[in-house]
């Protein structure tokens, strides 16, 4: 089995349907995603600023 990693720059608030055909375009089985979290500021604890900068797509290539 192979596996392929994508980085995928996201805004959480805007970015919803980019994500989406992203997924939709990858040839093999996404067999995860995992957001990259920045240093937590007080300003994302009170929600002022966004908190994840971009998603690592774990992709399973067909054979």
């Amino acid at each position: 089995m192979k596996y392929q990693v994508h980085k995928f720059e996201i805004d959480m608030d805007k970015d919803q349907m980019a994500l989406q055909e992203y997924l939709n375009t990858l040839r093999g089985e996404v067999v995860s995603v995992i957001p990259h979290n920045r240093n937590v500021s007080l300003a994302q604890i009170y929600g002022v600023s966004r908190k994840i900068d971009f998603v690592f797509i774990i992709e399973k290539l067909p054979n």
